[in-house]
């Protein structure tokens, strides 16, 4: 019979042509990994620090509780024994085939072979009864408090997940044909794309998720006209040119998260926020933020809300000439607009019209799946390494977001890349996920101990600029968008926050999708919907089960609601006024920098 793996190479000299290379590049490999940095096992997440702590409190539960363990084991050996008996069986008998099969659906698993190849099928099934296994495991722990349980849940998973026999070589059907069509030379591409990988991030790895010269920021990304109007050390404000004869008087300030750039909203004409927002008749500006080194050591929260969010406020109004400006804010972004919005209340400043939050958190009480990065284990790590570098390296960053969903954003694309040879896809969004930011050492360490562990903005009890403040504190109009599926910014977490705001007008939508699906959803695309209600946020499931569903995208809504805060029809406006030069053409000279290490 045919397997699919059976047929032997022709080219016997181009494969030991290949696998010669392979040594070579094995060479390089080896010189690439010595540039590594000394590792910190509290903020390499998934490492081995974080695992212990979870695994110790499993282990805890066990020896408090032998007898469960004990039964949990002797079930899963005898369904492993049974198992390996039946394989055995039916190879005895002849029967060259897999058995019946009644594992779950899995597209990780999506090749014929894992069903009709007895050594992939074994191998498969036996993948599923391990996390049978586990699964059952952690039912069984009686006595861990909430939070622990769900740091133990979702290190099991990694593992989990991490153990998949898809993620090796020797157990990836698609990997071994390939090799096999290919005389091995998918494994060399692999493995130099592996190598660039390793060199490019000093001896780290980070999978690359998208073709880096498939994009050039200004020309298919980032691309909508407009220039950089004013610069300090922390933004650079870009102003966007006009595309009608008049706009509303009152401008708009978008203020993105430093985390990553502003260009998500910007990727191409067809889903760009930008451009939607400057067509509908609006003065746009939109920070694009420093990326900061060591020398930002000690920029803190005070200074990204009086040299970020109130600099651009107040740059804003004097090109206008208006005394308002509406403010929007992204993730980390709006968490802090709140932060500046409450500063200017207690100042008596009335410079902001309207607040706009997308995926913002402002109450962790209960901050979803990132809850388990923000225990002083984790956070301890953080401030050691921190300290020493002087600013939080945007590789941290990356790869612990990259682990809440490993399998679409770690081992997918490494088996892409590396074990079949492939060039990952030219898809600008995840081109943008790649180009990640660092951040301020002392900024890092306030918003992880103060917003997200200590819940100090929500309890009323966070200083900022000389003011101590609370949600209570802002009570603009806001309009605040969650997603449903939101893993960083959770829409319950988004809801809780908004609720114990000061504002007597506020309007909350949850999208359909993600973090960046749910807000980058054109009109045109028709593809998510959204939910509204306009009765009282009391609690967020009675409010969601009583909201009416809305096809299609949410921009329209906002910009209704937008409109209507937005002042009388003016002439246009072009980028810039005799006080404020054009400094560079968007998206400008900050969005592109290198920080020197």
């Amino acid at each position: 019979m045919t397997t699919g793996l059976a047929t032997p190479p022709e080219n016997l000299e181009k494969l030991t042509a290949n696998l010669a290379r392979v040594e070579e590049l094995t060479q390089r490999l080896i010189q690439a990994l010595s540039q590594k940095r000394l590792p910190n096992p509290s903020v390499e997440a998934p490492g081995g620090g974080l695992f212990a702590n979870a695994v110790a409190a499993y282990w805890k539960e066990a020896m408090d509780n032998p007898g469960k363990l004990i039964e949990q084991q002797a079930a899963y050996w005898g369904k492993t024994l049974k198992h390996y008996l039946d394989a055995q069986h039916a190879l005895a008998g002849g029967k060259i085939s897999a058995p019946e099969d009644d594992t779950p659906t899995d597209r990780r698993f999506s090749n014929p072979l894992w069903k009709t190849h007895p050594y992939f099928n074994f191998v498969k099934q036996q993948y599923f009864r391990n996390v049978a296994a586990m699964e059952q495991a952690l039912v069984n722990i009686g006595d861990l408090e909430p939070h622990e349980r769900k740091r133990v849940e979702h290190f099991a998973r990694q593992l989990m997940d991490m153990m998949a026999p898809t993620n090796f070589l020797g157990t990836n059907p698609d990997a071994l044909e390939r090799a096999v069509e290919t005389e091995g030379e998918s494994l060399v591409k692999g493995l130099e794309n592996l190598v660039r990988d390793i060199e490019e991030n000093r001896g780290d790895l980070l999978v690359r998720l998208a073709d880096p010269d498939a994009f050039q920021l200004g020309e298919n990304v980032g691309a909508t006209p407009g220039a950089v109007v004013f610069r300090n050390r922390m933004i650079e404000l870009i102003q966007y040119a006009p595309t009608t004869e008049k706009v509303h008087a009152t401008p708009v300030v978008i203020f993105p998260p430093w985390i990553n750039k502003f260009y998500i909203m910007d990727l191409k004409p067809t889903n760009s926020l930008i451009k939607y927002i400057v067509d509908q008749g609006y003065t746009l500006f939109v920070v694009s933020w420093k990326n900061p080194d060591k020398s930002y050591s000690d920029v803190g929260l005070d200074q990204y809300v009086e040299e970020g969010f109130i600099a651009a406020i107040e740059q804003a109004k004097r090109i206008t000439g208006e005394k308002k400006v509406n403010a929007v804010g992204y993730c980390i972004a709006g968490t802090t607009l709140t932060l500046t919005q409450a500063v200017l209340s207690k100042r008596g400043d009335k410079s902001v019209n309207s607040a706009t939050y997308f995926t913002t958190l402002t109450d962790f009480s209960d901050p979803g799946e990132v809850s388990v990065f923000l225990d002083d284990d984790f956070i301890d790590g953080i401030e050691a390494q921190v300290k020493k570098d002087g600013y939080l390296d945007k590789y941290f960053m990356a790869r612990t977001f990259s682990f809440l969903r490993s399998n679409d954003l770690v081992y997918a694309p490494a088996i892409r890349n590396y074990m079949m040879g492939e060039a990952p896809p030219a898809f600008d969004l995840l081109f943008w996920n790649g180009d990640g930011t660092n951040l301020p050492a002392r900024m890092a360490v306030e918003y992880l101990r103060w917003i997200c562990q200590d819940n100090r903005l929500a309890d009323g009890r966070i200083e900022i600029c000389g003011e101590t403040i609370g949600l209570k504190d802002v009570k603009i109009p806001l309009f605040a968008v969650a997603c449903e599926a939101d893993h960083i910014a959770p829409w319950k977490g988004s809801f809780s926050g908004i609720r114990q705001f000061g504002s007597k007008e506020k309007t909350f939508v949850v999208s359909e999708s993600g973090h960046i699906a749910g807000i980058i959803n054109p009109p045109t695309k028709d593809k998510y919907g959204h939910y509204t209600n306009d009765g009282e946020m009391d609690e967020a499931d009675a409010w969601l089960k009583s909201a009416e569903f809305h096809k299609g995208s949410w921009w329209p809504r906002w910009e209704a609601w937008l409109k209507g805060r937005s002042g009388k029809m003016v002439a246009a406006r072009e980028p810039g006024d005799s006080q404020h030069p054009i400094l560079a053409p968007a998206p400008g000279t900050y969005v592109t920098e290198v920080p020197s290490i």
